[in-house]
């Protein structure tokens, strides 16, 4: 049987019961080396094209991306600038935000007219775009996608059956009626757990 998830939990805190949190890196090196790659992979770019951007040899970038670079000042500022990224991006990422409401838990409107009620899951933020999918899977090998364009969010609301959804370093179990938004521009995964899971997809762009 499978275990149903923890209700009572606090909504924005909620974490996969199988998941480990990620390791904060040891050195700068590190934190340099992993923010490198992360947004080398969110751009789309290949080692090749990074490092003629940014004026330097592909060896170089292949050390800083390894961790076993030492870079300056400057060549971290050229990476920025070929990156299209803030300097702080590389030191100081900022942590992923998910927020996970189980069904139920949305604070809710009634209608005075009928039997009709609404939840606000999420307000939309000035000046962003949004895409609303119907999604459909089936157990067996996940979906994983690789991040998309920087500062895109996806959020989605479980309709049928039961599915991990999110970062695809701690994906959160969902039930029918929960709901999970977190960054699309990190690589993230759905895995349908029962058969005729489906849902609805919201793409946020800003």
């Amino acid at each position: 049987m499978t275990q149903q998830p923890d209700r009572s939990e606090p909504v924005s805190a909620a974490q996969p019961s199988t998941a480990s949190a990620p390791q904060e890196p040891s050195s700068p090196q590190e934190a340099i080396a992993g923010a490198l790659r992360r947004e080398r992979a969110r751009s789309g770019l290949s080692l090749t094209e990074v490092a003629r951007r940014a004026g330097i040899a592909k060896s170089t970038l292949s050390q800083l991306e390894s961790g076993s670079g030492n870079p300056s000042i400057e060549t971290l500022w050229a990476l920025c600038i070929a990156l299209d990224i803030q300097f702080s991006r590389l030191l100081d990422p900022p942590s992923p935000q998910v927020q996970v409401i189980r069904a139920g838990e949305a604070p809710a409107l009634a209608s005075g007219q009928s039997e009709y009620r609404i939840a606000l899951l999420a307000a939309s933020p000035p000046a962003v775009r949004r895409d609303i999918y119907r999604l459909t899977a089936e157990p067996g090998h996940p979906r994983e996608s690789d991040p998309h364009s920087r500062g895109v969010v996806e959020h989605v609301v479980l309709a049928v059956g039961r599915a991990k959804v999110g970062p695809a370093g701690a994906p959160v179990e969902l039930a029918p009626g929960d709901y999970i938004c977190y960054p699309g521009d990190m690589p993230h995964v759905f895995e349908a757990l029962e058969p005729g899971t489906w849902g609805m997809l919201i793409s946020e762009y800003s």
